[in-house]
């Protein structure tokens, strides 16, 4: 059933909306009876769609993909085969120098030497020598190559058919110029990185000159640098020789200038190069500090035996005899004073220690002097040493007074002598390392791997031309594609539907081919029919009572299955066991009889201007072979349909049929250029808008729904029609819909024969596997000139 209350009485065309119409507006003129789903925002990438357009444009990007692959074959084809040989050169850089005592000190690696190397390498004088060496001035298939990119290489490779190069028009000059450019074009040179290894490669349409080439180009750097190396080494030497005797005259003539001076000047040197009078004041200024401090330490020691502290002087104190009759003079002056305890200093025993006492007392005195007696003439002496080398200091400055003033010259020219004797032993020097490097002739390179003659070609490559030409005929599939998508200005997935017009996807009907139209709406099995049921329910619960009493169904445009739909639903509707009234509306191009396959002498434009009989008003509404279905046609066409839609009888006249039936399908005009249907969706509770896919564009939709809305109608929702359900075009991730759903159980096996469908309609025998797939080719490329006319 319509899940609404049977005696609801509705009190005007619009009243009885289980739905208003701002119910789940948002403000951008979005309406959906079910409520915002987030669908309408915008999404970040998205690999699944990415790979439905792939599915999309499958055929378009098959074909480029097949024109890659040509196109790599063919430019393949038009290339020259070529070969590559490679010789690795090591460069050994000089890391020892040798020096005048053969003395070997290491250095460290300079990075300018290799890359000094290498450009020497790619040289137009080493290009020169490995001509000359090879002699590829005089060879024709090497001065004049076959084109590197041409139509002729097709040719060349399926019929070995070229041209034969002549030399004869050509001077030796210029054969040679062309040689050397050859080699220079197609030479490379590479250090191997962390290495001291460099990669001599040579590319040739002839392996043997690509190895040869490569080769000599080793070699030749190598004699080069050997030929530079003893030509400088002999150049260096003769300079060297002829410096050295030069230097070693003036060094002659100034040794004997110098002696000369000394021996007139009577200037005597001695071995450290310093004058005998200094030598002299060096030696007197040094005993004469010595006199000085042996004099302040004697001094200081008579002070101390002025002053009557001569006992207590070093050494009397370390003398071993005066230390001894201390002792004795201790033990003596203890005895006595043990014994006068006892004794009397009267005694004979008391007396006899006094004596002894005084004896050793006197003996000490006498040591002491004795010892201070020296320390005075050791004083003394001091003083009169200290005044005789003052003296004689004294004298020796005033004679070295004198030798300054002759000396003066004799550093001039004993400088002289000196810077003479420096530059002759440099020269000596280098000129012996001059002669030890040329007799090593050491080797600045040496060849580590020689090429070997390549046995295949390196390019063509027909890998990397089928990748670079598929990357590139990819890239224009892409570029065409968003460039179709770009200009595409119509409906392909129902998210399109959602995002730009803000209307929910009440169904979705797939495309079904206009020969098998009629077999499909028959066949309750079809995917079509499953499609309009789900649109059915989708309708139940558009509302809080359930589908609305009177339905318009209209689209932007003529021929989007607004007439189906209508003859579909109501259909289904009945099924549900309510009395169903599908009204033509479409007073200009009515449609809806030819599918009842009734005729249409009188309808709704009859009733509209009271050109029917009373008698005729029973028949007027007319019952069809499906049950609970009843059909008022549009009548005959009159010339202002828009006045007699907008009169007040027609909304008495839905009014009055909401009443008596439980669906009234309305099945109204196009609405773009017209306004009819949107004088009919004011008078209807709900619209249904229908959508075709990749026919009507988005800029008529828009401006359909505007009218629609402007003229105060209820959109509940829109059904995306001709949509092809076979095919990816739509963002799967929402699902939706299913082919296999909608096909679920055609392959259930039936009886054969008649059943019921509730229109006497025989039913459809199960087609053979061949019928089958003749269909689904047939529909296959039905879809494929579609999607064609709707890219162009």
């Amino acid at each position: 059933m319509l899940d609404r209350n049977r005696h609801h009485q509705i009190e005007g065309p619009r009243n009885g909306s289980a739905v208003s119409s701002d119910l789940y507006y948002d403000g951008g003129q979005n309406y959906s009876p079910y409520g915002r789903d987030e669908l309408d925002q915008d999404q970040g990438f998205n690999p699944l769609k990415l790979l439905f357009y792939v599915v999309q444009y499958r055929w378009l990007i098959v074909m480029m993909v097949a024109a890659g692959l040509v196109a790599g074959v063919v430019v393949t084809m038009m290339q020259t085969p070529k070969y590559q040989a490679t010789t690795q050169l090591e460069v050994l850089v000089p890391s020892a120098k040798v020096f005048q005592d053969i003395e070997v000190v290491s250095e460290n690696s300079d990075v300018r030497a290799f890359l000094t190397a290498r450009e020497k390498l790619k040289s137009r004088a080493l290009a020169q020598r490995v001509v000359f060496q090879l002699g590829l001035s005089e060879k024709p298939d090497f001065l004049f190559p076959k084109p590197d990119f041409s139509i002729g290489n097709i040719f060349y490779r399926a019929f070995r058919i070229s041209r034969t190069p002549t030399v004869e028009d050509k001077t030796p000059e210029q054969r040679e110029a062309i040689a050397i450019s050859r080699v220079l074009n197609d030479l490379t040179v590479n250090l191997v990185t962390n290495t001291s290894l460099l990669s001599i490669t040579f590319v040739d349409q002839k392996p043997k000159y690509a190895s040869d080439v490569a080769n000599q180009v080793a070699q030749s750097f190598i004699d080069q640098r050997l030929d530079q190396t003893s030509e400088t080494s002999d150049l260096a030497r003769q300079f060297i020789q002829e410096q050295v005797l030069q230097v070693k005259q003036k060094l002659q003539k100034s040794e004997e200038e110098l002696v000369a001076y000394a021996k007139d000047s009577g200037i005597t040197i001695t071995g450290d190069d310093k004058s005998l009078i200094g030598s002299n004041i060096e030696a007197l200024n040094t005993a004469l500090a010595t006199a000085i401090q042996d004099r302040l330490d004697a001094g200081r020691a008579v002070d101390q035996i002025d002053k009557g502290r001569g006992a207590s002087l070093g050494p009397v104190l370390e003398s071993k005899g005066l230390q001894d009759l201390s002792a004795k003079l201790a033990d003596l002056t203890g005895q006595y004073q043990q014994k006068l305890g006892i004794l009397k200093p009267g005694f004979p025993e008391m007396q006899q220690l006094q004596s002894q006492i005084k004896e050793l007392q006197r003996v000490y005195n006498n040591g002491v002097l004795a010892i201070t007696d020296s320390l005075r003439l050791k004083y003394q002496e001091a003083q009169n040493k200290e005044a005789d080398l003052k003296a004689k200091l004294a004298e020796m400055e005033k004679q070295q007074a004198i030798f300054n003033d002759k000396n003066i010259k004799y550093t001039i020219l004993k400088r002289e002598v000196d810077s003479n004797r420096s530059q002759y032993d440099s020269l000596i020097a280098k000129l012996n390392e001059v002669g030890v490097s040329s007799e090593l002739k050491t080797q600045t390179a040496a060849i580590v791997d020689f090429a070997t003659q390549p046995t295949a070609a390196y390019s063509p490559r027909l890998s990397i031309n089928l990748a670079i030409a598929l990357s590139l005929f990819i890239a224009l599939a892409a570029a065409i594609v968003y460039v179709i998508e770009l200009l595409n200005n119509t409906f392909t997935n129902p998210e399109q539907v959602e995002k730009e017009l803000g209307l929910a996807i009440l169904g979705i009907l797939p495309h079904v081919d206009d020969r098998e139209l009629t077999a499909s709406i028959a066949d309750q099995k079809s995917g079509l029919s499953e499609s309009y049921r789900s649109l059915r329910t989708s309708l139940q619960f558009s509302g809080a009572e359930g589908a609305p009493r009177t339905l318009l169904i209209t689209s932007s445009e003529p021929a989007e299955g607004k007439s189906t739909t209508s003859f579909k639903l109501g259909q289904d509707f009945a099924a549900l066991g309510a009395r169903v009234l599908i009204v033509d509306g479409d007073l200009r191009k009515p449609n809806l009889h030819r599918l009842f396959g009734l005729d249409n002498t009188i309808g709704l434009s009859n009733l509209l201007t009271n050109t029917v009989r009373r008698e005729d008003l029973a028949t007027i509404f007319r019952p069809t072979k499906y049950p609970n279905v009843t059909v008022l046609t549009s009548g005959t066409i009159p010339p202002n349909p828009a006045d007699l839609l907008s009169s007040p009888k027609m909304a008495l006249i839905l009014t009055n049929l909401s009443k008596r039936f439980d669906l009234v399908v309305i099945d109204a005009p196009p609405i773009v250029g017209l306004s009819d249907a949107p004088i009919l969706s004011r008078l209807a509770e709900g619209t249904l808008m229908v959508i075709s896919t990749n026919q009507v564009t988005r800029k008529a939709a828009k401006t359909a729904l505007k009218r629609l809305r402007a003229a105060g109608a209820n959109v509940v929702g829109a059904a995306m029609s001709k949509f092809a359900v076979n095919k990816f075009d739509y963002n799967y991730a929402y699902k939706y819909m299913n082919y296999q759903y909608y096909s679920y159980g055609t392959n259930t096996p039936r009886l054969e024969g008649k059943i019921d469908d509730g229109a006497g309609q025989p039913e459809v025998a199960r087609s053979s596997a061949l019928k089958r797939l003749v269909r689904r080719i047939r529909f296959g490329v039905g879809g494929f000139v579609h999607r064609a006319k709707s890219a162009s």
